[in-house]
């Protein structure tokens, strides 16, 4: 799994404090939209070419770390 603490930053000021990639203004919900409609890595990267492919396993990583936290869920 990437170590995406060295890639993924939060600041209060950019874009309202969501994690974004290297200090840039895509978030890593960004990049887990466009995957989630149907975008490929290439086209990504093509059409984002400040991006590399470690930002977005990044990205990946990062929504995998929150999603694998514990939650409290009603039933």
């Amino acid at each position: 799994m990437i170590n995406y603490k060295e890639i993924i930053t939060i600041e209060p000021g950019k874009r309202g404090g969501k994690p974004v990639i290297r200090g840039m203004r895509i978030t890593v919900g960004d990049i887990l939209g466009w995957l989630a409609s149907g975008m490929t890595i290439p086209e990504i990267l093509s059409d984002f070419d400040e991006l590399t492919e470690t930002d977005i396993y990044a990205a990946l990583s990062f929504a995998a770390n929150r999603e694998n936290k514990t939650y409290l869920i009603a039933v």
